[in-house]
């Protein structure tokens, strides 16, 4: 299947950066809440919130926190509203960005947004602007524990996985969302050890950064994703190459 991109390795070690610290609890906590609101509080009736669960449990959230998040969502707790933003704009180089955020001040965080944009060489665009340029796919990252590229190919292949890439010892999985479901039982099936499970933006084509707007670009991504409305953050920039 296609190789790698570095900006998918780049992702991966930021988050487990951020679970050394404890940063990801936050974001995670916001995603059951937010599923648990918005799908009921039974993992077993709402897939969404079974993948918040399953994502929280991998990144070793005791289960305490987990109850409590869906239990302040469906009314049992008393909790905080959130509400799901998904911001647009460009990078450096003109590079686009797709910013995911779960927030309960709306106008803090486009505020944030905006000058995080502003001060690293960036800008906010209007709905629409960049968002055609990405695809929604499911994506599955695993350590590869024991498995040829060739053994996992025909774990996921079957299942309906499109892409597999391999680098540092672990496998990315990309499906179409309507398989992501299968594939990742396929692998669950296997008794392998799922990384991380979820619904993300994939770029239809990415564009070669480098040098000194590829340092702007990844201080800029830093800092939005150091901010704890910001849940994710997608570009199209493909680090270490150039046009």
């Amino acid at each position: 299947m296609s190789g790698h991109s570095k900006w998918s390795t780049i992702k991966r070690k930021k988050a487990a950066i951020d679970a050394k610290r404890g940063k990801i609890f936050t974001k995670l906590i916001k995603e059951i809440t937010v599923a648990a609101r918005s799908g009921g509080g039974d993992i077993n009736a709402n897939p969404r919130l079974r993948l918040a669960v399953d994502n929280a449990k991998g990144a070793n959230m005791p289960a305490d926190n987990i109850d409590r998040a869906i239990k302040k969502a469906t009314g049992e707790l008393e909790g905080v509203s959130f509400s799901e933003l998904t911001y647009e704009g460009y990078g450096p180089s003109g590079i686009a960005l797709l910013i995911e955020s779960v927030t309960d001040n709306k106008n803090r965080t486009v505020a944030d947004v905006r000058h995080y944009l502003s001060k690293h060489g960036g800008s906010l665009g209007e709905t629409g602007s960049v968002a055609w340029m990405f695809d929604r796919k499911g994506v599955i990252t695993l350590p590869a524990q024991g498995k040829s590229e060739d053994d996992m190919m025909e774990i996921v292949l079957e299942a309906g996985a499109d892409d597999l890439q391999f680098e540092d010892d672990f496998f990315e999985i990309t499906s179409e969302v309507e398989n992501f479901e299968n594939v990742r039982k396929a692998i669950a099936d296997a008794d392998l050890k799922i990384e991380n499970a979820s619904l993300q933006w994939i770029a239809k084509n990415t564009i070669g950064i480098s040098g000194e707007d590829a340092e702007k670009l990844e201080k800029l991504i830093d800092a939005l994703e150091d901010n704890d409305d910001v849940q994710n953050v997608y570009t199209n920039a493909d680090f270490g190459e150039s046009e």
